[in-house]
């Protein structure tokens, strides 16, 4: 059982599951480095946290687009120097784009790649060496349900997750051969009831605004998980040491579904999502 405490360092702070973490952790004695670009959000994040949660943690808020590896070097030395405990980095930040492959231009993919992947790479490497000094320390990478099966429409989105999934199992196996005080988790959120979906960029070939608007609502409709739960079970996970933490019963589900028929999961998956966008 990992004990939290110390300090942790979170990318996309500033809303979603990102934001939820910062102020669960907070409330389990944790100093945060909150990351993003939306600086009025950590603004408002930290003046809540400073509010709401006794104990006065210390907070640093700290301006960074995590698709430049620039931003996430800068971001590691000032965390680190504001927060010398620092022992926990979730690698959250993340991005949507909607369209088949071919309505995706390459340049929207290497966009959505350098923040969904590149992202998390740069960011392990950024903060390991610090969290290897640590006596107990944890990495947490957010990969998705789109880590684990590809539905059609999320070519990029998908590739991006299982990726994060691949690289995140490898560093981990390598971490436990060297007996190394640091544990990785990689998270595999469901629907989650965030902006992501609607906040999402289209890829440059649809032409059908309906279309957008109808994945948007799908989403949202089978987003039955609160940010705060999905924080909870990822604080259970890292207390846990949990490898692999699945966040809410749809992403269970596909899990599972995907497990008995790894090649043919889709058509009966895509059955029953018509039928919960439909409410029945």
């Amino acid at each position: 059982m990992t004990v939290i405490r110390g300090a942790a360092a979170i990318t996309g702070a500033a809303s979603g599951i990102g934001r939820a973490l910062a102020i669960e952790l907070a409330r389990r004695g944790c100093d945060l480095a909150l990351a993003d670009r939306d600086e009025a959000g950590l603004g408002t994040l930290a003046a809540e946290i400073g509010r709401d949660i006794a104990g006065g943690r210390k907070v640093s808020m700290h301006r960074v687009d995590v698709g430049q590896p620039g931003d996430i070097a800068q971001f590691a030395r000032e965390a680190v120097a504001a927060h010398p405990s620092l022992n926990i980095l979730v690698n959250n930040a993340g991005v949507a784009l909607l369209g088949q492959f071919e309505e995706i231009d390459q340049t929207q993919m290497e966009w959505l790649f350098d923040i969904n992947f590149w992202g998390v790479v740069h960011g392990t490497r950024a903060f390991l060496p610090h969290l290897k000094t640590r006596p107990e320390a944890h990495i947490v990478n957010l990969s998705s349900i789109f880590g684990i099966i590809a539905p059609p429409g999320q070519s990029a989105y998908a590739a991006a997750k299982f990726a994060v999934r691949g690289f995140s199992e490898s560093v981990r196996h390598e971490l436990a051969m060297a007996r190394s005080p640091v544990k990785l988790s990689v998270v595999h959120p469901g629907g989650v009831a965030t902006s992501i979906a609607r906040s999402s960029r289209t890829g440059s070939g649809v032409t059908d605004n309906a279309r957008r608007s109808q994945m948007i609502d799908r989403f949202e409709t089978a987003a039955k998980t609160s940010p705060t739960d999905a924080a909870l079970r990822i604080i259970k996970g890292i207390e846990r040491n949990e490898p692999r933490i699945l966040i809410g019963n749809d992403a269970r589900f596909m899990d599972l579904l995907q497990r008995f028929r790894p090649g043919t999961y889709w058509a009966p998956l895509q059955r029953k999502l018509e039928k919960m966008a439909k409410g029945t």
